[in-house]
């Protein structure tokens, strides 16, 4: 070897060792810093008990998960358009464990989310900031409280993060919402799939809602746990910034090796508070206990203050002590903080909060593109199944890349998968028997713009999943109609739960999967458009519907095998419309029904003329009250056939409540009813049988159904 050579390889291992001894200084001045940070964000979320309408905050999750969102959100990590949280293409952050909202909403206004006026007055009803995170607060994307369903959403912008704009999704979830099944849904799908773009954080803290000081059930080491599941997972001291930093370093800068990356971070109910009564779920607290709360955080503040200048001023007066100086100096303003000068020295840090930054998000234009003239063509003279529509017509949808499919395993009921993948198979999800996970994965998709699909069998839907979408629905609608909200046109949900096998179509697979009882217990969630189809033509029609974009939160049941044709050509469907398919002067009774049983009614429709007196059918896909109100005024008899528990028949009541003072007092006289109720109105479950079998034992065959309405028509004196 020359002496060039050498010398040169001498130069490179000095510059090499000169670069490490940097990153390592620098590095601990970045721990002193995030310190420091660390009592800004604590007393902000001291200050909101304070300020609450209730004095209270839950204290020990929220302060728990203060050094891994510190960590997470100070370190730079994260790449976020805080002046657009809606812009596609930067990483995402989802709160799982909502009762932490106190913590995240600190450094929410800290960042300049929303001001801090917002902390004031929290879970008020005139407040934005309530006791979970929601999309009504600006930045937050989803609903959330403590039922473990953040992760599966967090695992959904994962999945969007792959299929288009590369992003990092990130999620902090506890451990007692790790004993929800729905988590375990999340685990598997993400480390099969291969996830590598998604890193959760789970709060270690070993307590949960009342018994703060444990777990109720014993815990599994989660490292092994997430490991056996295809996941890279480590342990972290969350006491300490150091370890949840290096954590951290290694999934946002390390290499990506195809899984999903799981962060235990180990700590305690409450750790950073001064005492032990804010380790508890949740505590109420005196203007006086927070005080000196404040107090001792301020002096820990000061003390970090103190140790953070004492480290920059022992820095060495060469060149490199001043790159570490001004790197640092640099830092500090990513995090919010300015170094206080006197006599040219360092002699304080001060928090900057603020200024906001968020702005309303530019409206979305939602309309799917499509050649209409490519749509399957429907033969008035044949029978087509749901599934034939679906797939033939999601051909053509799904030419727009926003639109997207997932199947709890039933693909091959639904038409979606096939459909959507004829297009684009990264599209068209199926997460196996996981309907859970299905429908958390639909959600993160749609909040990203996007027009999706989920189906399962009708009982299948999962009301708790589906309760907390209808929560973060309703909040997106309040944030865009609202002055000074955050959202815009276009910003909803446009997430279409496509139920298959609806009414007495699931035949002799029993009670478990029988569709009586979905759209009569859904019918209480808030934000939901139920439509219960009757005709393939209809079918399309609906999904052009939907296809239009801004049509929220839809659930469409649907028939599972062949049935004619019911509409022409020109049909157009419209939501809270129903239909007068057969109609005459000379009608003496409306049989008003929707789905198959439609197709009964107007079969018995028949039978009543031949028996000499006519009746009418109206289809009823979804409740139109006008139409509900108008036939109560109507003086005929009106007879519900419905294949479920009278779901038509009880919003009738409820019309019919609402405009007691105007609508005619003998309405109800006039009503009859056929539906899977028990012979005193109680709901109940079907059995198996075939579809001849059960239109028999519930007096739904056309014979059955005109001997109603001419039994009817006979006690009434007509």
């Amino acid at each position: 070897m020359d002496q060039s050579t050498s010398r040169l390889i001498l130069r490179r291992v000095s510059e090499r060792d000169l670069f490490l001894h940097r990153e390592k200084v620098l590095r601990e001045g970045l721990l002193k810093l995030l310190a420091v940070k660390d009592s800004d964000i604590r007393a902000l979320t001291l200050e909101q008990s304070r300020d609450a309408v209730d004095q209270g905050v839950h204290s020990g999750g929220a302060f728990s998960a203060t050094i891994p969102l510190v960590a997470l959100f100070y370190g730079s990590f994260l790449k976020l358009d805080i002046e657009d949280p809606t812009r596609p293409g930067q990483d995402i952050f989802t709160l799982s464990k909502g009762h932490a909202v106190a913590a995240m909403a600190s450094i929410y206004a800290d960042l300049g989310y929303f001001d801090r006026s917002v902390l004031k007055n929290s879970r008020s009803h005139e407040s934005i900031l309530n006791g979970h995170p929601g999309p009504v607060l600006p930045g937050v994307h989803i609903a959330t409280g403590p039922m473990g369903q953040g992760i599966g959403v967090a695992q959904g912008f994962a999945i969007a993060g792959r299929i288009g704009k590369r992003f990092d999704s990130y999620c902090l979830t506890g451990d007692g919402e790790l004993q929800e099944g729905t988590v375990w849904e999340a685990v598997m799908y993400a480390g099969q799939n291969h996830l590598d773009n998604l890193c959760v954080l789970v709060d270690r803290n070993y307590g949960q809602l009342d018994i703060h000081t444990k777990n109720i059930f014993p815990m599994p080491d989660f490292v092994e746990v997430f490991r056996s599941y295809g996941w890279e997972a480590c342990d972290a001291d969350a006491t300490q910034y150091d370890g949840v930093v290096a954590a951290l370093e290694r999934f946002r800068f390390g290499e990506r090796k195809g899984k999903p990356t799981a962060i235990i971070c180990r700590t305690t109910k409450g750790y950073g508070a001064f005492s032990d009564f804010l380790n508890r779920h949740k505590v109420t607290t005196s203007n006086e206990l927070i005080k000196r709360k404040l107090a001792l955080q301020e002096q820990r503040r000061e003390i970090r203050v103190r140790e953070l200048l004492e480290y920059i001023e022992n820095l060495d007066a060469s060149r490199e002590g001043q790159i570490v100086r001004e790197l640092l100096q640099n830092a500090a303003q990513e995090m919010h903080l300015e170094f206080e000068f006197a006599n040219g020295d360092r002699s304080g840090v001060r928090s900057i909060h603020g200024p906001v930054l968020t702005r309303r998000a530019p409206s979305r234009d939602k309309q799917i593109r499509y050649q209409k003239e490519q749509l399957p063509k429907i033969d008035a003279k044949k029978q087509y199944s749901s599934t034939q529509i679906v797939s033939a017509a999601m051909t053509v949808f799904a030419q727009d890349s926003r639109v997207i499919s997932i199947d709890a395993d039933l693909g091959t009921t639904s038409g979606l998968e096939a459909g959507v993948a004829a297009a684009d198979q990264r599209r068209a999800l199926n997460v196996g028997v996981a309907e859970a996970n299905m429908m958390l994965i639909g959600e993160a998709l749609a909040a990203l713009g996007n027009n999706v699909w989920v189906s399962t069998f009708c009982p299948f839907f999962n009301w708790q999943v589906l309760r907390r979408i209808a929560v973060g629905q309703q909040e997106r609608v309040e944030a865009m109609h609202a002055d000074t909200g955050w959202l815009s046109e276009g910003h909803g949900l446009d997430l279409t739960f496509l139920a298959t096998a609806a009414n007495f179509e699931t035949r002799t697979n029993g009670a478990t999967h029988m569709g009586n009882d979905d759209n009569t217990t859904f019918d209480a969630v808030g934000q939901l458009k139920i439509i219960d189809v009757s005709c393939p033509r209809q079918l399309l029609s609906i999904m052009q519907w939907i296809m239009e974009g801004n049509r929220g939160l839809v659930y469409v049941r649907v028939m599972r095998t062949e049935s004619p044709v019911l509409y022409a050509a020109d049909y157009m469907f419209d939501f809270g419309k129903g239909y007068r398919l057969r109609e005459s002067p000379r009608d003496r009774a409306v049989i008003i029904s929707s789905g198959r049983a439609v197709h009964e009614s107007l079969a018995a429709a028949e039978i009543c003329v031949r028996r000499g007196f006519d009746a009418g059918v109206v289809d009823m896909p979804s409740v139109d009250e006008k139409l509900l109100l108008e036939l109560a005024n109507s003086g005929r008899l009106l007879v519900f056939a419905e294949q479920n528990n009278g779901y038509l028949w009880q919003n009738f009541l409820k019309v019919i409540y609402r405009n007691r003072k105007t609508v005619n007092a003998d309405a109800l006289q006039r009503t009859l009813t056929i539906n899977a109720l028990t012979a005193d109105g109680k709901p109940q479950f079907i059995h198996s049988a075939t579809y001849e079998e059960l239109k028999a034992a519930f007096g739904m065959t056309p014979e059955a159904i005109a001997d109603t309405v001419e039994s009817g028509l006979d006690s009434l004196g007509q």
